[in-house]
């Protein structure tokens, strides 16, 4: 009999009929069913004893093997095959596809570790009423199949199913088979829909999870500890980066989620912690592009007794095991471009840096003043406009003219004191501080420091940083007076890192947005009906 479709069946008629219609056959075969006392969602657990990844892994292993003992006779090979029928397994999954051949029928279940054709003929299953009823079931529902694994006629290792169990119904149609679901929008509000229909999107994820995991245990392995400290904080620091307000009732006051975890876990060096890291969620009110999310997640991770040159080695090592163990390799192709992790990471000053991209020497101007008009000359803008130093100038240049160009791993340390409120001067050249940041596919991936652990310049700095935003305007923001308490019983000289987890998996998954690695990423929610979206702000969340 040649291959038929049932219509209910044919996903194709999610293109040709109203969505809701569709919803209203399923609902109604789940009120028949229910009405026979066969509700699907009143059963709560099934035994599973196999996987589809494993089932045909398993099964070629046996067959090569039968194989060879056979030596080349074909009736001996297929009689070893037969006890293979005994051996029944039970698996579990969403149907995907339906192919109608009357009397037989085969069906693709995905689970959790790939697809597997499974075998329906009614005989089998419990006859003529039971198949009707399996029949009457669509794409996209949730099944249970016993049965034993074979090969069919045409090659493909499936499960020849003796019993079917449906284990919970599908209202909605899953979109069309062969144009999949490809809108962006959907896919990132929908990302369930997204895993079920688009089987690669889950490697990317569960890759993540691989990423975090060796990455906890490489700095296990050299004598970190894991900690975690709060979210929610009582003050809003002086910082550039602006945080999410929400209000304690019982204590009836503002907090303030986390723009980062590194004051706190310096904290915990003074208590007498050597080593200590956070995998931490971080919430920033700001804008929105394919490498920044309002709300993510860094690993901060801070050293007694070491520099931010050690920790320059650290993320270097770091870097290439990673790569080594979840890509295979210490080269990687990243959009197209091929990354060299393994390679001696490039090393520049910023200073270094804007003369060797810009064409500008730092030590030429010779005060404030001389900076400001080579910006003007230059056509850079500063933002901090005529209040600008040295230092500011220098960070505008590195912004207008350097990071573009630093597609293989390079760091650049050595920061101006204007922007890095939490880092160590360099005993040296006290304008500059012992920081850094490293750079991959002309993109900042973390920041580093020699951290800062005189509490009388700390002070100064957060004030002048409280200051500066007074200057501009800007009233929020105040001193942290714990942290420089803190500081005043002693932190021993500590280096500090903080990596964003996030643009790293984009880098070791190949993937071009952060979207398109985090689970559920924040989204603007989409207008109620009558209602009207302003295009403008749509397009200032767009990764375009």
């Amino acid at each position: 009999m040649a291959q038929q479709q049932n219509p209910q069946q044919n996903p194709a008629a999610e293109t040709e009929q109203d969505i809701n219609i569709l919803k209203k056959i399923r609902i109604e075969k789940l009120a028949e069913r229910q009405a026979a006392g066969n509700d699907p969602f009143t059963i709560t657990k099934y035994d599973v004893t196999a996987h589809a990844a494993d089932l045909k892994a398993s099964y070629e292993a046996t067959e090569a093997r039968l194989l060879a003992e056979a030596n080349g006779d074909e009736e001996a090979f297929q009689a070893s095959l037969e006890p293979l029928k005994e051996q029944i397994v039970a698996i579990a999954g969403r149907v995907m596809s339906w192919r109608d051949m009357g009397r037989a029928n085969f069906i693709d279940v995905r689970d959790s570790t790939d697809r597997i054709q499974v075998y329906v003929r009614m005989n089998d299953i419990g006859g003529k009423e039971a198949f009707k009823e399996f029949k009457k079931w669509d794409i996209g529902d949730i099944v249970g199949v016993k049965g034993f694994v074979f090969r069919t006629k045409k090659g493909e290792i499936s499960i020849h199913a003796q019993e079917i169990v449906l284990l919970s119904k599908s209202l909605l149609p899953l979109p069309e088979k062969w144009h999949g679901l490809k809108d962006q929008d959907t896919r990132y509000r929908k990302r369930y829909l997204d895993l079920i229909v688009n089987p690669d999107v889950k490697k990317t994820f569960i890759t993540r999870s691989r990423i975090l995991r060796e990455i906890r245990n490489y700095l296990d392995n050299i004598g970190y500890i894991e900690v975690e400290t709060p979210v929610l904080l009582p003050l809003q620091i002086a910082a550039a980066a602006r945080p999410f307000v929400t209000h304690h009732n019982t204590l009836d006051m503002d907090m303030f989620l986390r723009i980062e975890t590194e004051l706190n876990l310096k904290k915990l060096i003074v208590g007498g912690f050597d080593r200590v890291y956070e995998v931490g969620r971080i919430f920033r009110n700001e804008g929105m592009d394919p490498s920044h999310n309002p709300e993510f997640t860094t690993i901060e991770m801070y050293q007694a007794y070491t520099d931010y040159k050690g920790m320059m080695d650290l993320i270097e090592d770091l870097y290439r095991s990673l790569a080594k163990t979840i890509c295979g390799s210490d080269r990687i192709s990243y959009q197209g471009v091929e990354i060299a992790l393994g390679e001696p990471w490039e090393r520049l000053t910023m200073v270094e840096a804007v003369q060797k991209y810009a064409g500008v020497n730092y030590y030429d101007w010779e005060n404030d003043e001389a900076a400001r008009a080579c910006a003007k000359e230059k056509g850079v803008e500063v933002e901090e406009g005529e209040h600008a130093t040295k230092g500011h100038v220098l960070i505008a240049f590195f912004d207008t003219f350097v990071e573009e160009n630093l597609i293989q791993p390079t760091i650049i340390y050595d920061y101006p004191v204007e922007n890095s409120p939490l880092a160590k001067r360099k005993p040296s050249e006290p304008a500059f501080t012992e920081r850094f940041e490293y750079f991959i596919y002309a993109r900042e991936m973390g920041n580093a420091f020699s951290e800062l652990n005189d509490p009388i310049d700390q002070r100064q700095r957060f004030e002048a940083q409280v200051a500066a935003r007074r200057a501009l305007g800007d009233p929020t923001g105040e001193v942290d007076e714990d942290f420089v308490n803190a500081l005043e019983y002693g932190l021993p000289p500590t280096g500090g890192l903080g990596l964003g987890l996030d643009r790293l998996v984009m880098l070791l998954t190949d993937s071009a947005s952060i979207r398109d690695v985090l689970l559920f990423p924040t989204m603007r929610p989409l207008p109620k009906n009558g209602q009207h979206t302003d295009e403008t702000e749509e397009t200032e969340e767009s990764d375009s």
